[in-house]
């Protein structure tokens, strides 16, 4: 017997099963994951796309996000750029080769430099985009992938969202379904390594119950909304 093997075999111990699962069974189980049933959804995840987008952004703000609103695509550059300057931080950034962000015009802003790769350890600033923000608790929805290194979510110190208003749910389950569409529309059979859930900057109280932030990832979590951006 393998590791894997035992694993399992306690597994189907806890659960009283000595055996391979009945064909009976298993058909029910294979219904249940294809009809992804919700759970409950709590009432500040319904509304409108209006109040979505407050709620989101109230909820973002809450766990210390901070969030500028912009009217389009166009102003997404001088957004980075005032974010930037009000920190000190330097105008060389990293960010994702995801298409998505080739919509924004970065020849506006010539003094912003865009290395297109993953994270390293020396980077200071990370600019990427989000799959899709949850009005729930104010968090974004990023996946892994070529287009969408993981660790530009969690190396460097500071972290740029780009978020369509337009991409803001209610709830969880809305945002897993709507994830499961953009795979099934872009011919994606397997679902991606890692798909991360942001609420705020990192932050850890684990040591003698402090909050420290910054412990696992980015200290700063800047998400810069734009309300008018199409496909």
């Amino acid at each position: 017997m393998n590791a894997r093997d035992g694993i399992l075999g306690r597994i189907r111990a806890s659960n009283h099963r000595a055996g391979p699962v009945s064909v009976e069974q298993a058909t029910r189980n294979a219904e249940r994951i294809a009809a992804h049933r919700p759970n409950l959804i709590p009432a500040r995840a319904e509304g409108d796309a209006a109040t979505l987008t407050t709620r989101f952004v109230a909820f973002a703000e809450e766990v210390a996000a901070t969030v500028n609103r912009v009217a389009d695509a166009d102003d997404v550059p001088a957004a980075v750029a005032t974010f930037l300057a009000s920190h000190n931080l330097p105008t060389e950034l990293v960010a994702s080769p995801d298409p998505a962000l080739d919509a924004y015009p970065w020849a506006q802003q010539p003094l912003l430099t865009l290395q297109r790769r993953a994270g390293r350890p020396e980077d200071v600033v990370s600019i990427t985009g989000a799959v899709l923000g949850i009005a729930e608790t104010g968090s974004l929805m990023v996946r892994s992938g070529a287009k969408s290194p993981q660790t530009l979510h969690f190396m460097p110190p500071n972290h740029i969202a780009v978020l369509r208003a337009k991409d803001i749910v209610g709830s969880y389950e809305t945002a897993w379904n709507k994830l499961r569409e953009r795979m099934a529309a872009d011919g994606e059979t397997f679902p991606p390594r890692t798909v991360t859930l942001i609420t705020g900057p990192s932050r850890t109280s684990d040591i003698e119950k402090t909050s420290y932030v910054g412990m696992h990832g980015p200290h700063r979590l800047h998400i810069i909304l734009v309300d008018g951006q199409d496909d």
